[in-house]
């Protein structure tokens, strides 16, 4: 079993979350600050990672190196075994990042000036990767009721009425929603209707808690052009090891986008990249399973105490590592929320801002930590809300 409540220094590696935050707050110093803003673990990686990778090392030359069908049958068995999801292996295309491949895919399956459609609040890279492509950006909110999120399908299929492409947020970033069949199912009818192409960013699916389940957009009936999105780093804390993938069933897609890649000199993930992969879907189900357990009662413990504060509330996710807080009902500005966070609790939450104008008034906290730093984070939050 693998000892979660072990707290591991990573001050001096680094490591963006701990010694590359001062910038991105306007901060000067950043001594004593406990950042739990950026999404990745501060648990250690599987064994069977490291393992892999060790082993890997021990030979001496580092070559070029293609992905191997041992890795692209491990990432096959995972889609099965874990999602009903099942894909060749040509339709399986390897990435450094799903930001690459997702930017990748805007560039080959649309044009310039096309507008691509994205549901807010959602992951902040939706907003800059099709702008920075020239593509128009749209954008349509979700409907939220106590910081749980729906979709308003008439208001959706309204922007669709304008759109060429639709980044969906599968399990969503921030607010934590596993979206249903139900809500899938509409979602590729209005896609197919209204002749929209679904880019599904699906990182965080093996990221989901008790009584519910990820389901790909792609293995909805009709849903046969849909471009996933995946990969094993958010799942085992690889972040730096880059690697994700993309699964591309349309035979004519996958030529746009292959000759895309070829076109902006792009390779293929590393040698080390490859090996982690297929370690981690191989041989990584128990500890997943133990990460999510200790995930869950880190957001148990938090989301209970801080909705015991005034104005605070705290609503557990159904997947991700990522806790989304709605503060507003302190009638606290967010300039001013983020101000005693960082000079008087010390903590460094992310704003909701960062994700559209629709998270203002929303904090997010990553609980991918130990239970101490867990227990830490309520009473640097508790101190600044008494």
């Amino acid at each position: 079993m693998q000892n979660f409540d072990v707290s591991i220094e990573r001050r001096g590696t680094h490591a963006m979350k701990w010694d590359g935050f001062a910038p991105i707050y306007n901060l000067e110093n950043t001594d004593g600050i406990l950042p739990m803003w950026v999404a990745d673990m501060d648990l250690a990686t599987p064994d069977c990672v490291i393992d892999a990778i060790t082993n890997r090392l021990k030979h001496p030359v580092f070559g070029y190196t293609g992905v191997n069908d041992a890795t692209y049958r491990a990432v096959q068995q995972w889609l099965q075994s874990h999602h009903n999801f099942m894909v060749a292996q040509e339709e399986i295309l390897f990435r450094h990042g799903v930001i690459p491949a997702l930017a990748n895919a805007i560039a080959a399956l649309t044009d310039e000036g096309d507008t691509v459609l994205i549901s807010t609040p959602v992951y902040h890279p939706f907003y800059f990767i099709p702008t920075n492509l020239n593509r128009k950006l749209a954008t349509c909110p979700l409907h939220e009721q106590d910081g749980v999120y729906t979709f308003d399908f008439a208001t959706f299929e309204e922007a669709l009425k304008t759109a060429d492409a639709y980044i969906l947020c599968n399990p969503h970033n921030p607010g934590g929603m596993v979206w249903s069949k139900e809500d899938l199912t509409e979602i590729v009818r209005l896609c197919q209707k209204h002749n929209v192409l679904i880019l599904s960013d699906e990182i965080h699916a093996d990221l989901v808690f008790e009584g519910h389940s990820h389901i790909p957009i792609a293995t909805i009936e009709g849903a046969e052009d849909v471009v996933t999105f995946m990969a094993p780093t958010k799942t085992f804390n690889l972040a730096s090891i880059q690697s994700a993938f993309m699964i591309v069933k349309n035979a004519e897609q996958r030529e746009k986008i292959a000759t895309y890649y070829a076109a902006t000199g792009q390779g293929s993930i590393n040698v080390l990249a490859i090996e982690a992969t297929r370690a981690a879907f191989e041989q990584g189900e128990a500890w997943r399973k133990e990460l999510l357990s200790y995930i869950e009662g880190n957001m148990d413990i938090v989301c209970a105490a801080l909705n015991e504060l005034e104005g605070i509330q705290a609503h557990k996710p159904q997947g991700t590592y990522l806790l989304w807080i709605d503060y507003r009902q302190t009638g606290l500005s967010e300039e001013v929320m983020m101000a005693r966070l960082l000079q008087d609790a010390k903590l460094a939450l992310e704003p909701g801002t960062k994700y559209g104008e629709e998270g203002r008034g929303f904090l997010r906290m990553n609980l991918a930590c130990s239970r101490d730093t867990a227990q830490e984070a309520i009473k640097r939050f508790t101190k600044i809300m008494a």
